[in-house]
């Protein structure tokens, strides 16, 4: 078959059975192999459709400039679309993203900005303000915003979805796949769903990510949000496109679990993908193993390809750096904790106590740091520096509430953050880090605890 332009290949991509990394698990595991698309990624999908929507409803004219914020799988997409159809692109990036996602963008003729990741949404260093702010001044300019445009969606809904159901024959029971922008996990579950609605949905989260508890609790809490390595999904946002009443639950996923398992499925089953693509099955094989009958049928999306990540996943030099090949007893904050032999170590002071009792608990413990703690939310801190200013400057001061002087909160990180960049993120404005554990105990680590891991 010829082909009239790259775009008429994206889509009917493989679905490939797992035969080695599924052992112990009952029932079948299949991959939906989304690197088979030009792009290399699922995201070519939902690129076409919200370009081919916006020249539609004639927000996007002929000779026009695309204007995206992506972790570099969406920017690929559209600026293969780009070329098709004669349009440029800008892209903004987070900084944490990958060397070769930036050098494939401009590959393609994309001019790429890099911006700061651990910024709010909102400050207009961010990789969505930069994009709304080129799109408001380039004239011609279409701004897709792939976390809020519902064609991200309808792409998955119309595509991913009828792909599956046709692949397995409509014997599919499980559906697992990583949640970022949402679409690949809600337009192809809202397919699955309308043919077999009693079909089971399980999104994959990392840690640092807003999905899970929102999904449980209904609470956007703040404290969830803290820095990981992973590209490609987890939100500090809500996207329009995440659609939590097609998700029946979330699995969480470390930074390193998805690394190791991105390696497996490559030395173990063939299937060079990318980072993303080991959270989803590694998050899926969680599942699968406490919960799949002898039956079912689980499909995973694997979004993207491996290509992205040689000089990080697939580079040892760089896995053994961040502790994911271990090689020292001490790399990361779960080795830190572990090492406490259960014991914790974390006090804390209500916002409404008095400065008194809060420098009270910091002279019988012999620490300088405390969290301040409102019922279960972790809202502040105080250290022994800055009230001592504040006592010295107005000796009343230790009648007051904690509350009413208290510093910013500390920091929460994920449980795999490793020592190098713990040790990055303890500074002037950071003097302690907290961290949850699986049971969800928080935990605090110090410029003591990190020195003392380094030199073990």
């Amino acid at each position: 078959m010829i082909y009239n332009s790259i775009i008429e290949t994206i889509g009917n991509t493989p679905m490939v059975k797992l035969n080695k990394l599924n052992k112990g698990i009952a029932g079948t595991i299949l991959a939906k192999v989304e690197y088979f698309n030009p792009g290399n990624s699922t995201k070519d999908r939902m690129a076409l459709k919200m370009i081919e929507d916006a020249e539609k409803s004639g927000i996007l004219k002929p000779g026009g400039t695309i204007i995206e914020g992506t972790s570099g799988n969406t920017g690929m997409g559209l600026a293969l679309i780009a070329i098709a159809k004669g349009y440029t692109c800008i892209f903004t990036m987070a900084d944490k993203q990958s060397q070769e996602k930036i050098n494939i963008l401009k590959a393609v003729g994309a001019e790429v900005i890099v911006c700061p990741t651990n910024v709010e949404p909102e400050d207009p260093r961010s990789y969505y303000s930069v994009a709304r702010k080129l799109n408001k001044n380039i004239p011609n300019s279409y701004y897709p915003n792939q976390y809020d445009n519902l064609s991200n969606t309808a792409a998955h809904y119309e595509t991913t979805g009828p792909e599956i159901w046709r692949q397995s024959a409509g014997k599919i029971t499980h559906y697992a796949a990583t949640v970022g922008t949402g679409g690949s996990m809600c337009g192809t579950a809202q397919f699955l769903k309308e043919q077999k609605p009693n079909l089971v949905t399980v999104g994959i989260d990392t840690y640092g990510s807003v999905f899970k508890k929102y999904k449980e609790t209904g609470i956007f809490d703040r404290n969830e949000i803290y820095p990981y390595l992973t590209e490609g999904f987890g939100e500090d946002i809500l996207p329009k496109n995440v659609n939590f009443d097609m998700i029946d639950l979330f699995i969480k996923v470390t930074d390193k679990d998805g690394a190791i398992m991105a390696r497996r499925l490559s030395k173990e089953e063939g299937l060079f993908v990318g980072w993303s693509s080991g959270s989803a099955l590694h998050g899926a094989l969680e599942y699968a193993r406490e919960h799949l009958k002898k039956d079912d049928v689980m499909v995973v999306l694997l979004p993207d390809h491996g290509t992205r990540y040689l000089n990080k996943v697939y580079n040892d030099n760089w896995m053994k750096d961040h502790g994911f090949l271990e090689e020292r007893s001490f790399s990361s904050a779960r080795d830190i904790i572990r090492h406490r032999n259960g014991m914790n170590g974390l006090f804390t002071v209500k916002k409404s106590a008095r400065i008194g009792e809060a420098i009270k608990i910091m002279n019988q413990q012999g620490i300088d740091q405390v969290p301040v703690v409102d019922e279960s939310e972790f809202v502040g801190s105080v250290a022994s520096g800055s009230l001592l200013e504040k006592i010295i400057d107005d000796p009343t001061v230790k009648d007051s509430s904690v509350g009413d002087l208290m510093d910013k909160p500390m920091q929460f990180v994920a449980l795999d953050t490793t020592l190098d960049v713990l040790s990055s993120m303890l500074n002037k404005n950071n003097k302690a880090l907290l961290v949850r554990d699986e049971s969800d105990n928080v935990h605090i680590i110090t410029h003591h605890d990190i020195l003392k891991a380094m030199t073990s």
